[in-house]
């Protein structure tokens, strides 16, 4: 698939079908995942792929009740640990950014293969945490769950134009 293709037709996806992901596509995915950049290459994230349904039922339970998690082929929590970093202005939570870099890698690189993933970033952390014996010094950053999807891709219309948000040489004053 056309690298322009993925990014124009990722979304969030809330249905899911029955189908299941095969174990050499989510390894892709991971693999796509492992190579995004971050801060002195820290790396300081880690993803637990939760496919028992028992589980999933939980997660989206403390997902503000979002049935739709569930009901996907299986759920990707996304997790960092803190480093220290000196560098203004981000300082000690530069791994939430390195974080979130490798989570794109990885709605991008599912949607390459044709499976469908949705940023969740509202739940309860503790109970999750519990659940899934995750380290008190790990901080879940975000909830993706991933299944092909019931119904096609197709490309968002509703995105800012360029004017809006790219300036040239000061803020307010449109590149394009």
């Amino acid at each position: 698939m056309e690298f322009e293709d993925v990014i124009k037709t990722r979304r969030s996806i809330r249905s899911y079908n029955k189908k299941e992901i095969p174990e050499d596509i989510l390894k892709k995915i991971f693999e796509g995942t492992r190579v995004a950049p971050s801060g002195n290459n820290k790396q300081p994230w880690y993803f637990i792929v939760v496919k028992d349904k028992d589980k999933k039922s939980k997660i989206a339970k403390y997902s503000y009740n979002q049935s739709f998690i569930a009901e996907a082929d299986c759920v990707v929590i996304c997790c960092g640990k803190k480093y220290p970093n000196p560098y203004e202005p981000l300082k000690d939570n530069c791994y939430l950014v390195d974080v979130t870099i490798a989570i794109d890698h990885l709605i991008l690189t599912a949607r390459n293969y044709g499976v469908g993933s949705c940023w969740v970033g509202a739940f309860y952390p503790e109970p999750i945490k519990k659940l899934l014996k995750i380290p008190q010094d790990i901080d879940i950053l975000m909830i993706v769950p991933l299944g092909y999807p019931s119904s096609e891709f197709y490309e968002s219309k509703n995105r800012k134009d360029l004017k809006e948000f790219v300036f040239k040489e000061e803020f307010n004053k449109p590149f394009f």
